[in-house]
């Protein structure tokens, strides 16, 4: 086996150190003109976002971005861009939670349950934007930024008016709560084990067990299966792709029905660990930010973890700037600024490896 040259090795990690110092220098900038210093900032951030506690928030709140970066990540190797999975979340989440406390089964098939309900109703969703985009030619763009908005508005539509269960005397809002044969225990049993203390704030989700089986399911199926061959197929070259016997309507209708039932499981971690019922206090814009998780990690079950963590913890450990006068706001630039830098550096990289592999062909056909 050929081992990798030095100047590729050398390749592969000048992206993310390029976009990781881009990053730190724009988002110096920003406190800078808070008239702060960024070094205390991420002096503060740093220790507050490695305690114990905070780093089991992180995999809390990294759980849903995770899933959802997957499920944007199944049309991204298809050619096409899923906008509409935060309306697709919160669509199998509000019907999952609703329906799934009506009745009661054992304990292993009632989660299942939920987990099918979740991804039917987003895969139904999704399905409106593949049948346009197959039948008529809609940009998958376009119908899915329409069906977000329309998911958000008939999800609280529902939710008010329907589907939540009133209690005299109190404005919250809430479906009925799942019962326990619903609800998924978390992992501090497990964690006690390998020496770690319990939390005030909680432990970890169990779902975080499902989002690694849905993340090497994930690597598995587009890597080393023929639908994933031919979901890539379609993606890189439809024309080819059909020429060559791949049915690039059935893999993008496919790709976009799988993407909507994989983002309804996103909307889940909190509802079965936490709250156990659809609140209004369920977690917003986990599908937007998923998205630049998604090209973050560049479409891979390991760099989609990663980056799902380094957005988690970015936004627990900026709670921390408050205490030096920061807004913590100051997150979100830093969460654009990776964003930006890591996609400029990927791709300078990639024009300077073509223009590599330009000099290396002229030299042999010379020769």
């Amino acid at each position: 086996m050929k081992k990798p040259s030095t100047s590729k090795v050398l390749l592969a990690v000048a992206a993310p150190i390029a976009a990781a110092v881009v990053s730190i220098v724009v988002s110096s900038f920003a406190v800078l003109a808070s008239k702060k210093s960024p070094m205390d900032a991420y002096k503060t951030m740093w220790e507050f976002g490695t305690q114990a506690g905070s780093l089991l928030e992180v995999l809390n709140i990294a759980t849903p971005y995770y899933i959802a970066a997957i499920a944007i990540a199944v049309t991204f190797r298809a050619g096409l861009f899923n906008i509409g999975i935060e309306g697709q979340l919160r669509l199998g989440a509000l019907f999952s939670a609703y329906l799934a406390a009506k009745f009661v089964l054992p304990p292993v098939l009632h989660v299942l349950a939920v987990f099918l309900i979740a991804m039917t109703v987003g895969g139904l969703w999704a399905a409106i934007a593949a049948y346009l985009k197959v039948k008529r030619g809609v940009s998958e763009v376009i119908s899915t930024i329409m069906l977000n908005s329309l998911a958000v508005g008939l999800t609280s539509f529902l939710f008010a008016q329907y589907f939540a269960d009133i209690v005299e005397g109190s404005n919250n809002l809430t479906t009925k709560v799942l019962p326990p044969s619903a609800h998924i225990p978390d992992l501090m049993p497990l964690l006690n084990k390998l020496g770690v203390e319990d939390q005030p704030g909680g432990g970890v989700y169990g779902m975080l067990l499902v989002a690694i089986a849905l993340g090497i399911a994930f690597w598995f199926i587009v890597n080393r299966t023929r639908f994933g061959f031919e979901l890539r197929a379609s993606g890189a070259n439809p024309i080819a792709a059909r020429v060559s016997g791949v049915n690039s309507k059935k893999m993008t209708f496919f790709a976009l029905v799988i993407s909507g039932a994989i983002a309804g499981l996103a909307g889940l971690p909190d509802i079965l660990g936490d709250t156990h019922s659809y609140t209004m206090g369920f977690r917003s814009g986990v599908g937007f930010t998923a998205i630049a998780v998604a090209l973050l990690g560049r479409n891979g079950a390991v760099g989609m973890a990663i980056s799902a963590v380094l957005f988690a913890f970015l936004e627990v450990s900026s709670r921390s700037l408050e205490l030096i006068d920061i807004a913590p706001e100051t997150y979100v630039i830093m969460q654009g600024s990776i964003l930006l830098s890591s996609v400029i550096a990927y791709e300078v990289i990639r024009r300077y490896k073509i223009t590599l592999q330009s000099k290396e062909l002229a030299k042999v056909a010379v020769a």
